[in-house]
C-alpha cells in the first residue's frame, strides 16, 4: 500500500518502521523538522518502567508495557542501535524518613500484578553490589524486568534512517490540517492514500476533543562525580524523581507532571524542587553541570490511557499520556492488526 503518516513524532516513527518492514510505502507529513526538535519524544527520559507505572495505572498499561520491551530490540536494531536498549532493571529508594511511602508504593504494585512478587528488597549491601554509588541509601527495591531506551539516540537514528529510504517521502515543516478517510489535507492541498494514519498528538485536538496536555520538564545533567548506571526512582510524599543515566556520566533529571499544555520555560519552584531532591539523593550532583532544561507535553486522553480509533482506511492512535517509550511498539502492534493488517 502506499500509506500517509500525519504526526512523525515517538508513534509516527515506531508506526513508520513497522510498515516498511512490511514493504508498505510512506509518505510523511509533520510541521516539526525530520529531527524532531519540538517532539515530546526527544524530550522524554525513555525508561520502560512497565512496574513502576503500575501505581497510579490500569493493567493495560501493564500488559502493553510488557510487550513493548520485548519490541524494542528489533526496532533499535532495524535502525542501526541495538545498544540504545538496556535491561538492567531499575532501581526505587527513598530517604529514611520516607521509607513508609516507599513501602506502600511497592505493597501497591505487588497488590496489583502477581509479577511485582520478584519486586526484589534490598538493603545497603545488596545496593552497594548493583550501584556502588549508592551505598548511602539503607533501603531499596529492585525491579529486574525495567529498562530504557536512549529516546534522543532513538530520535535522532529514526530520522536518519527514515531520511534516506527509498520507500519514505518526508514532508518536513508541513501543517496537517486534518486527516479523514484515506486523506490528508496539508494546507490548501489534498493528499489520497490507500490508507491514513493520524499520530499527531496534540495536534490531533480538533478530531478527538477531550485531548489535553500533560506539561513535563527534565534537566540534563553532567555528573562526572555520580556513576550510576541504571534508571533509579526516588520517592518523596510530593514527587517522584528519577535520574536516568545516558553515556559519559550525563543523567536526564525529571519528575514534574503539570495538567498544562504550556511549553514556556521551566519555573524557579520547578527548578529549585528538582535539583535540590537530586543533589540530596547524590550528593555528586552538587558539582554537575546543567547542560539542558527542557519542557514539552504529552498527548492526554480522558482516563489517561491510550486510544485507537479505527474506520476503513483510516487509523488514529493517540493519548500515550507520559507512557511513550514504554506503550508504542505495543499499541503499534495492535493498531495494525486490528486494522490495516486485518
Amino acid at each position: 500500500m502506499h500509506i500517509g503518516i500525519a504526526g512523525i513524532g515517538l508513534v509516527g516513527r515506531v508506526l513508520a518502521l513497522n510498515l516498511l518492514r512490511l514493504g508498505h510505502t510512506l509518505t510523511l507529513f509533520d510541521e516539526d523538522t525530520a529531527y524532531g526538535d519540538k517532539a515530546a519524544g526527544v524530550t522524554a527520559a525513555g525508561m520502560l518502567a512497565v512496574f513502576a507505572e503500575l501505581e497510579t495505572a490500569e493493567s493495560v498499561i501493564f500488559e502493553h508495557g510488557k510487550q513493548s520491551i520485548v519490541l524494542w530490540p528489533a526496532l533499535l536494531e532495524q535502525i542501526g542501535i541495538p545498544d540504545a536498549y538496556q535491561q538492567k532493571g531499575s532501581i526505587i529508594t527513598a530517604h529514611p524518613q520516607d521509607y513508609k511511602e516507599l513501602d506502600h508504593f511497592i505493597e501497591t504494585l505487588r497488590a496489583k500484578v502477581a509479577e511485582a512478587s520478584e519486586i526484589e528488597l534490598l538493603d545497603r549491601r545488596g545496593l552497594s553490589a548493583l550501584e556502588p554509588d549508592m551505598e548511602q541509601h539503607a533501603k531499596a527495591f529492585y525491579i529486574p524486568q525495567e529498562g530504557q531506551v536512549d529516546a534522543q539516540r532513538f530520535m535522532q537514528a529514526s530520522s536518519e534512517y527514515l531520511l534516506a529510504h527509498p520507500k519514505v517521502t518526508w514532508h518536513q515543516e508541513q501543517k496537517v490540517m486534518d486527516v479523514s478517510v484515506g486523506t490528508i489535507f496539508v494546507e490548501n492541498e489534498v493528499k489520497k492514500f490507500d490508507w491514513v494514519f493520524d499520530t499527531r498528538g496534540l495536534g490531533a485536538s480538533e478530531q478527538m476533543k477531550d485531548l489535553r496536555g500533560v506539561r513535563g520538564e527534565v534537566f540534563w545533567l553532567d555528573a562526572p562525580e555520580v556513576h550510576i548506571s541504571r534508571p533509579t526512582r526516588m520517592l518523596h510524599p510530593r514527587y517522584k524523581i528519577y535520574i536516568v543515566p545516558r553515556p559519559n556520566n550525563r543523567y536526564i533529571i525529571g519528575a514534574t507532571e503539570i495538567e498544562s499544555d504550556d511549553k514556556s520555560p521551566m519555573s524557579v519552584r520547578s527548578s529549585l524542587e528538582l535539583l535540590s531532591a537530586v543533589y540530596s539523593m547524590h550528593s555528586g550532583f552538587a558539582e554537575a553541570r546543567i547542560i539542558n532544561m527542557l519542557t514539552n507535553c504529552r498527548p492526554t486522553l480522558r482516563d489517561n490511557l491510550p486510544a485507537i480509533e479505527q474506520k476503513e482506511r483510516l487509523t488514529r492512535i493517540n493519548g500515550l499520556y507520559r507512557h511513550g517509550y514504554l506503550l508504542a511498539p505495543a499499541i503499534v502492534e495492535k493498531a495494525l492488526n486490528e486494522g490495516v493488517l486485518r
